[in-house]
């Protein structure tokens, strides 16, 4: 049964992805036929210089994506720790009320509502003044945050309880135990599920043009308004996008082989 489910979903993909490839292929059919649509998207990328705000684009989208996760896996990781330790003392109940607020309020508002939140209004209230790019990072890394904290405290628990009991055995302190025993298992299981988290947040880069920061959708909006012509421009920012998420991907399946092997080592 369960071999026919997998054969079943492999044959949905296989239909899905050659339903994709018809229609891209027939875009780019329609594309050289009419050519002049390229040929003008080419003048602005290369004669007019729309390939440096592609360039640039492109780095901020990796940088925000990048140190936004960097951000949400520290933030995560202490969440978590919080929501997992025993509540029977003050302190702890009053540190999970915060987080369980933290994680509600970023889970429960749109990505854009907290750019401009932070960038119009609760940045200026404090006197701090960052650029677009700084508070994308800044905003992407506490919203990641929110999301790894319960997916991190789901791989805390999938690890078996007598992990942290075999440290504190040994005289191991909870935090000593939790950082050098517990979290990297729980990494190791929760490795695909941060994958998908880093996919997601290089997907929402697009909607930091609201606070002025320069992404891909940028840079390709602005060759579309130079071309007269958005059709060029915006299959292309796809196909770039594609190109991204496929290397991620590659990337975590490869690191989740590579566990996989020490673990057949042990």
């Amino acid at each position: 049964m369960e071999n026919s489910n997998k054969k079943g979903r492999r044959i949905a993909l296989y239909i899905i992805l050659a339903v994709l490839g018809i229609a891209l292929l027939a875009m780019i059919c329609y594309l050289l036929k009419d050519n002049k649509k390229v040929l003008r998207f080419l003048d602005v990328l290369i004669n007019s210089g729309g390939y440096v705000k592609v360039l640039e684009g492109l780095r901020n989208t990796a940088t925000i994506a990048i140190l936004g996760l960097v951000i949400g896996i520290v933030i995560g990781t202490l969440i978590a720790t919080v929501r997992v330790i025993p509540k029977y003392k003050l302190l702890p109940r009053v540190l999970n009320g915060i987080c369980s607020f933290y994680v509600g309020f970023f889970r429960g508002t749109p990505m854009v509502v907290q750019l401009l939140l932070f960038y119009y209004v609760m940045l200026p209230l404090m006197g701090i003044n960052m650029s677009g790019v700084n508070v994308s990072i800044l905003v992407f890394g506490l919203n990641s945050g929110a999301y790894i904290s319960e997916i991190m405290r789901a791989g805390i628990q999938s690890v078996d309880g007598g992990q942290m009991e075999a440290g504190r055995a040994v005289g191991l302190s909870f935090p000593t135990t939790m950082l050098n025993i517990v979290i990297p298992q729980a990494v190791k299981n929760i490795l695909p599920t941060l994958g998908n988290e880093f996919i997601t947040l290089i997907k929402e880069t697009s909607v930091v043009s609201f606070v002025g920061a320069a992404d891909l959708y940028v840079a390709f909006n602005m060759i579309g308004s130079n071309s007269y012509e958005f059709m060029v421009p915006y299959l292309v920012m796809a196909m770039i996008y594609i190109v991204i998420i496929m290397l991620i991907t590659l990337g975590i399946k490869l690191m989740e082989r590579g566990l996989k092997k020490s673990d057949r080592r042990n």
